[in-house]
């Protein structure tokens, strides 16, 4: 397993971690991802570790906690070989202080999270999403409070648009507090909009990607294709709820690119566009998910070979969009504003 500095800090992460909200499908929406019990978490988790693959994503919105109780069962007498990532922000409760970033919420969501995990701290702690209704200079001092406690090793924002993380980055500057040295967001084959903003600000501020959803909501599994109606998996299940619109014409483009390199590489179409996005600039990290053995023993086999810079053009060019303004009007402008990677 390959490792990779983790943003602008110390930490070395899997190129590859493991996703659980497939653990426990406790409700309608995250039964569609999966219902992993204890018993296959504890499998999987396993599989993982002697593959290297040494850090697990959860959230506490994941099946409303049970994905992290799962998760910390699976990892019992082995917490000290894992690094643990893990979410607050979006609701928990019916009561008007169960959501949010605020101080009050992140103390009572980061003690909720220690305690179905069975741990004394978390290693990654994630702001799900990015609350407008504190200030964010509360939330980072209530982050930073509960890094010098020793609950939380390192901060991360997901989901924020970039002038939300500059804000952020530049308030925990100003007043020395924890910075957010990773953001997990969506990036794929079939949704390159990270590139546009976030990959120049990751770049410019030393900011990791951990890739959250990179085989497009499922649409880049090999089980789509033109005139075929999904076999399984997620898209099948309907659980591209809430997933971003993709035109059939655009999809079934980048799939034919796909379906080629994988038989030019003797890789499956989920590798492939894997390791299309290892490759991309400020990518640290990919979150891989399975229902299963067989789809993570594919998964882990994203790693230890490359695609060649021909592969690479080819992808790039059947994936390319137009970008939204201003960003198309800085292509003419590239001298003195170079892209990171083509679009």
């Amino acid at each position: 397993m390959e490792y990779r500095q983790f943003g602008r800090s110390g930490l070395k992460v899997p190129a590859l971690s493991f996703g659980t909200g497939t653990f426990g499908g406790t409700n309608p929406f995250f039964e569609r991802w999966g219902r992993t019990d204890v018993a296959e978490a504890t499998r999987l988790v396993d599989l993982c570790l002697e593959a290297g693959v040494n850090l697990f994503d959860t959230a506490d919105i994941y099946s409303q906690g049970a994905s992290e109780e799962i998760l910390g069962q699976a990892l019992t007498g082995k917490r000290e070989r894992a690094l643990i990532s893990t979410k607050a922000t979006f609701p928990v409760g019916e009561g008007p202080n169960d959501v949010g970033s605020s101080r009050y919420h992140l103390v009572r969501a980061c003690e909720a999270s220690l305690r179905r995990l069975g741990t004394d701290h978390i290693d990654i702690y994630f702001m799900h999403g990015f609350d407008a209704l504190t200030p964010v200079d509360e939330t980072l001092r209530a982050l930073d409070d509960l890094v010098r406690a020793g609950k939380i090793g390192y901060i991360g924002a997901s989901n924020f648009s970039g002038w939300q993380l500059m804000k952020a980055l530049a308030t925990s500057e100003r007043h020395g507090l924890a910075r957010y040295v990773a953001y997990q967001g969506y990036y794929s084959l079939i949704g390159r909009h990270y590139e546009w903003e976030l990959m120049p600000l990751g770049l410019d501020q030393g900011v990791g990607l951990m890739v959250w959803s990179p085989l497009g909501w499922g649409r880049l599994t090999g089980k789509i294709r033109r005139g075929q109606a999904p076999s399984g998996g997620r898209i099948a299940a309907g659980g591209a709820e809430g997933g971003p619109p993709v035109a059939d014409d655009y999809l079934f483009g980048v799939v034919d690119a796909l379906d080629a390199v994988a038989a030019e590489t003797g890789r499956t179409v989920t590798q492939v566009a894997l390791n299309w996005l290892l490759r991309r600039p400020t990518v640290a990290n990919i979150v891989v998910g399975a229902r299963n053995e067989e789809q993570l023993r594919q998964n882990l086999g994203a790693v230890g070979w490359s695609l060649t810079a021909e592969q690479v053009a080819r992808l790039d060019a059947a994936s390319q969009e137009t970008p939204t303004y201003p960003y198309w009007h800085q292509r003419g402008f590239d001298a003195r504003n170079p892209k990171p990677t083509p679009w």
